[in-house]
């Protein structure tokens, strides 16, 4: 059946989200459609305002509409420890775990020969940056635990330890292969808990 051009529109612009197949877009478009102008008027508006609003922090290079960001400014927080994350959404993972109460920096990415992304291509020059003032005592590698994840732990730890640092990782509770953001809090915990140095 051919549906008018508008709506498979929508549907088409739906499917390019993760996760997202034919079915499942269809569905969407058709609550969305059935849906109040307030509601669709509210959901457009925030995507708006999340593309336009959020950007990276200046420092740890977490996703945020506050330059530094919330974590960084936190008085609370543990000033001589960071985790190291390649995502913003492997932050969020630990965050929910509660097991860490130290700084992040985010490299936006791992190390991939095969893709063609090497340390420039990370964050990684900003890291070293944060640590010339010799704050920081300990670095916690919170990388996914696959391949390229483990070929960034490696490459930051041989980096790293001449500097004199802690450098640990976290253990590998997590299941070889596997994403952060997919892991349940209890288990990111206990990979925090269990983190060995490197």
């Amino acid at each position: 059946m051919q549906l008018a051009a508008p709506l498979e529109r929508l549907i088409e612009r739906l499917r390019a989200l993760p996760g997202v197949g034919q079915k499942s877009a269809q569905r969407l478009a058709f609550h969305i459609l059935r849906s109040p102008d307030t509601e669709v008027r509210a959901l457009a508006a925030a995507i708006i305002e999340v593309k336009e609003r959020i950007r990276l922090c200046g420092t740890c290079y977490n996703i945020t509409d506050a330059d530094p960001c919330l974590v960084c400014t936190d008085a609370a927080r543990d000033r001589a420890s960071i985790c190291v994350v390649e995502e913003p959404n492997n932050l969020v993972a630990i965050e929910k775990s509660g097991g860490f109460r130290g700084l992040y920096h985010v490299l936006h990415g791992s190390l991939s020969p095969l893709k063609g992304i090497g340390p420039d291509d990370l964050k990684i020059p900003a890291l070293l940056e944060r640590l010339r003032d010799g704050a920081v005592k300990e670095i916690i590698l919170a990388t996914n635990p696959n391949v390229e994840g483990e070929a960034t732990a490696v490459y930051l730890s041989r980096l790293l330890k001449p500097l004199g640092l802690k450098v640990t990782r976290i253990a590998l509770g997590l299941p070889v292969g596997s994403e952060l953001e997919y892991a349940d809090e209890v288990t990111v915990g206990k990979a925090l808990e269990g983190r060995r140095e490197l």
